[in-house]
């Protein structure tokens, strides 16, 4: 698309995820990514009921009373999007490309972030690592982020999750809350990866999909394009063995990501590309949430 045309389709993007996370997901955002860390502020005079722990024995001894630390939430974090920008990402059997709806929910997911003072960064991936954006603040940012995730260009061809896990588990040194948005096509294993970034960081699982990822239709002859490789061949989809097949594929990759989120721990979410992500977003913050 020609700069102008660009420039539409993010302040579009801006305008619809801007306004989500402002009146839909703030508070629930709040709540389910809450601060980890805890930072001293202030000392007062012990009270009846106060936790005998926290009581501050250099300030005790020097006033000759009780006085107790108080400790409050460190609020500001670190959020990163790793996100699959692989070929297969570019497809739609209704009106929106997975990849449109990659890019709303990453949008919405920073314009929250950076409401409540965390900062945002991004990983894009494919079987090779793309492009690491660092985290900053700012809506400036964000905008550069949206601007990328419409206009980059992979050279990969595949999807290596196991790799991208790996990336930041060892590029990201400080804890973060990250966001794992990809359509999951590959059966490579990466279980390991996922129990050692979710152990190291707060690890969340956005699985994006097509109705038509899950079986071909049987409408006979077609001609069909890996988007991953590009390769084209002839396929018969009134075949039921081939169907099966296909379907076979689709649905070790679905087993292979329950096995990984089980293992590991980490928070995962299906959406499809035709429903609705903000009740499966705010379905995911209300599960988050409940459990602190």
């Amino acid at each position: 698309m020609d700069a102008n045309e660009l420039l539409k389709k993010v302040r579009q993007i801006e305008i619809k995820t801007r306004g989500l996370s402002r009146d839909i997901f703030a508070g629930e955002y709040h709540s389910a990514f809450k601060g980890r860390g805890m930072t001293f502020s202030e000392v007062r005079e012990y009270q009846f009921g106060d936790d005998v722990r926290s009581i501050d024995w250099n300030v005790t001894a020097r006033f000759q009373k009780p006085y107790i630390k108080i400790f409050e939430e460190e609020r500001e974090q670190t959020v990163m999007l790793l996100v699959d920008v692989s070929r297969s990402n570019d497809f739609a059997s209704h009106n929106q490309l997975k990849r449109d709806i990659i890019t709303e929910i990453a949008a919405t997911l920073a314009f929250s972030a950076i409401q409540n003072n965390d900062k945002i960064g991004i990983i894009f991936f494919t079987d090779k690592i793309e492009k690491l954006i660092p985290p900053q603040k700012g809506k400036k940012h964000i905008l550069y982020i949206i601007r990328e995730l419409l206009e980059f260009q992979p050279k990969g061809h595949g999807t290596d999750i196991g790799q991208a896990l790996q990336y930041l588990t060892n590029a990201i040194k400080k804890r973060c809350t990250t966001f794992l948005i990809s359509d999951f096509f590959t059966q490579a294993n990466y279980e390991d990866a996922a129990v050692i970034a979710n152990r190291k960081h707060d690890l969340v699982a956005i699985h994006v999909y097509d109705e038509r990822d899950k079986e071909l239709p049987d409408v006979g002859l077609m001609k069909l394009r890996d988007a991953e490789t590009g390769e084209s061949m002839w396929v018969d989809t009134s075949s039921h063995k081939i169907r099966m097949m296909y379907r076979d594929y689709k649905v070790n990759c679905f087993l292979e990501l329950q096995k990984a989120a089980t293992r590991s721990g980490m928070d995962c979410v299906h959406i499809e590309t035709q429903h609705d992500y903000v009740k499966a977003l705010l379905q995911l913050f209300r599960r988050r949430g409940a459990k602190k």
